[in-house]
């Protein structure tokens, strides 16, 4: 295939002109470098790309940039000869939409360093559905399980679960044989995350910490999409030896504690930054996602699909408390 003319891309400027973001026509040469250059087929939308869009977070750290933390697509030109035209590759966080162009566009070039093959058991589609959040999910349970987490030590509890973290997080989790405790003050949508493998859904407003330094354990571990006070609340009521994965902040950024949980009870805090993971992780995540904790429920939990044009009412949605699962981003046919 040749290489692109003129395509069109979500771009974001913050200039003399201020802070915007709009669909423009860009040309390949504008793209940031790399040696893989993908038609995009799908992105989807993150927290952090709503953050990036609006210009209500820092995200980006030069401007002009394309949006979108997540992309995948087909390869159309490659000057690694580990990539060839028409294989399928994905792409999450690695710099997309902070220090390069991101996935908000027909086209991206990626470096051919943190362009995955597309594992055999996922579609194009089914990557972005999971995308930065499932992959978040994923990554924290890796990391707990590196720590020695397991079923055995009890349940796992999912803050802010309604989120696409939160979601994919309870399918995954549920995938790898645990029972996940859903937490979120959306209780109108419990059943919805029952049927997608919750064994109990607690309302955040009724979960009742004590405040206590301790207090009987109640949880094996927790991915924790929250902080503040409910990170707080969390701490004094995890097993021994049980780990919270901490990997938002939905609640605040700082959060009281004492250093109870962690010397009685050898509690461990596991900070889960997904942008910057490392290459081998990132194959050892995506191999789960594809095989024994792909989640069963992906077309439930993409509850909205969306072109470029439609990306500023989603980011808005989003940023007022509104977004609710997964919503994916249809760039191309590149299928």
């Amino acid at each position: 295939m040749n290489t692109p003319h003129a395509f069109r891309a979500f771009r974001i400027h913050n200039d003399g002109a201020g802070y915007r973001g709009g669909i423009e026509t860009l040309s390949a040469d504008a793209l940031s470098p790399g040696e893989v250059l993908v038609q995009v087929a799908y992105s989807s939308i993150n927290y952090k790309d709503a953050l990036a869009g609006t210009g209500k977070g820092k995200i980006l750290r030069q401007y002009p940039l394309n949006g979108g933390i997540d992309a995948a697509g087909r390869v159309i030109a490659s000057t690694d000869p580990a990539f060839k035209e028409g294989d399928a590759v994905l792409c999450t966080g690695s710099g997309l939409s902070e220090t390069r162009d991101g996935g908000y566009g027909e086209y991206v070039r990626l470096p051919s360093a943190w362009a995955i093959p597309l594992p055999k058991g996922l579609s194009l589609r089914e990557s972005m559905i999971i995308g930065t959040a499932g992959f978040t999910a994923a990554l924290a349970l890796l990391r707990m399980q590196d720590n020695r987490q397991t079923p055995a030590l009890g349940p796992i509890a999912v803050t802010g679960a309604t989120g696409g973290v939160g979601m994919l997080a309870i399918d995954i989790f549920t995938r790898a044989g645990y029972a996940v405790h859903a937490i979120s003050g959306k209780a109108a949508h419990f059943d919805f995350l029952r049927d997608i493998g919750a064994a109990e859904c607690i309302d955040r407003h009724q979960l009742g910490f004590s405040g206590k330094p301790m207090d009987s354990a109640r949880f094996g571990g927790a991915l924790d999409n929250v902080g503040g006070a409910m990170l707080a609340g969390l701490l004094p009521v995890i097993a021994p030896y049980g780990n919270v994965a901490i990997c938002g902040n939905a609640g605040g950024i700082g959060f009281e504690s004492t250093v109870m949980p962690f010397i009685i009870r050898g509690v461990s805090v596991l900070g889960i930054a997904s942008a910057g993971t490392a290459r081998d992780i990132r194959d050892r995540v995506w191999q789960h996602l594809a095989t024994d904790w792909k989640p069963q429920h992906l077309e439930r939990i993409a509850t909205r699909e969306v072109t470029l044009d439609q990306l500023p009412e989603v980011f808005g949605r989003m940023l007022g408390g509104e977004s609710f699962g997964r919503t994916l981003v249809r760039i191309s046919d590149a299928t």
